[in-house]
C-alpha cells in the first residue's frame, strides 16, 4: 500500500511591514503638547516648528511646511484662506516660521466670518490665477507672488533675506527683472517706491533712479497676474 501523501506545508508567512509613524507631530494629534516635548526631550522626536515635531532625520519640505500650517488653520476656512506673505516664504524655506500666520484672502470672498481667526494675521487682496499653489493640502501664495507681497509689504530688515533667499532657489523661478516689473506693474501705492528701493540693494543696476523701462507695458491693475501673461511665464501655473 503506497504511503499516503503529506499535506503541502503552508507557505511562509512574509514578514509584516515595519510600522508607519506619521510624519508630523502636533498638539493632539495624538500627544498632548507636554507629551511631545518630553519625547524631545528624549530624542525620540524633533522640533520642527513652533507647535510641531518630527522624527528625527525627517527632512524639512516645502510641502511638510505647508501641512505644519494648514494644521493651524480652522479647518472651516481651510479652503477660503492662502498662506502668504513671510508664512510663505517659509514654506519655500527662504524665512524664518513667523510668530503668526500670514493668511490672504481673495477680496472677491466674504472675510467677516474669518475676522476671529486666531493666530492669524488676514490680508484681503486680489488674487490672479497664477498667483495661487496647492502645497501639502493648503493654497500657498506662489513664489512670485510672495516675492512681490514682500517687497511691497514686508520691512527691509525682514524682506531682503527672505527675497535672496527666493531669488536664490532655482526651483522657485523667480527671477529679479521679472520681480521688478510685477513692483513698477502694482497700482500706486505707497509701498511702492520702498519696494524699488529694496529691489535696489540686490541689483542697482536694474533699477536706476528709482525705475525701470518697461518695453511691455503692463496694465496696473493686474500686477503680477499680467506681468506673467505678457512675458510668458508659465511655470506660475504649477503646483509643487
Amino acid at each position: 500500500m503506497a504511503p499516503s501523501a503529506s499535506p503541502p506545508s503552508a507557505p511562509a508567512a512574509e514578514p509584516a511591514p515595519p510600522p508607519r509613524f506619521p510624519e508630523l507631530y502636533a498638539p493632539g494629534m495624538p500627544f498632548a503638547g507636554p507629551e511631545l516635548q518630553a519625547l524631545a526631550a528624549d530624542g525620540l522626536l524633533a522640533r520642527f516648528h513652533q507647535h510641531g515635531y518630527t522624527l528625527p532625520g525627517v527632512a524639512a519640505s516645502p510641502q511638510l511646511r505647508a501641512r505644519a500650517a494648514a494644521g493651524l488653520v480652522p479647518r472651516a476656512v481651510r479652503q477660503r484662506v492662502v498662506a502668504g506673505r513671510m508664512t510663505a516664504a517659509w514654506i519655500y524655506g527662504c524665512a524664518a516660521e513667523p510668530d503668526r500666520l500670514a493668511l490672504l484672502v481673495d477680496a472677491k470672498r466674504r472675510v467677516s466670518s474669518l475676522r476671529n481667526t486666531r493666530g492669524c494675521t488676514l490680508h484681503e487682496v486680489r488674487l490672479g490665477p497664477f498667483d495661487v499653489l496647492s502645497i501639502g493640502g493648503l493654497m500657498v501664495s506662489s513664489p512670485l507672488r510672495t516675492a512681490l507681497d514682500i517687497a511691497l509689504h514686508v520691512e527691509a530688515e525682514r524682506a531682503l533675506p527672505a527675497l535672496e533667499g527666493l531669488l536664490a532657489r532655482p526651483q522657485n523661478d523667480v527671477r529679479l527683472r521679472l520681480l521688478v516689473l510685477a513692483v513698477e506693474a502694482s497700482p500706486r501705492v505707497p509701498h511702492k517706491r520702498a519696494a524699488l528701493e529694496k529691489l535696489s540693494c540686490l541689483a542697482p543696476a536694474l533699477i536706476p533712479g528709482g525705475a525701470v523701462d518697461v518695453e511691455d507695458p503692463v496694465d496696473p491693475a493686474h500686477g503680477a497676474e499680467d506681468v506673467a501673461e505678457v512675458l510668458g511665464v508659465a511655470h506660475l501655473e504649477s503646483k509643487l
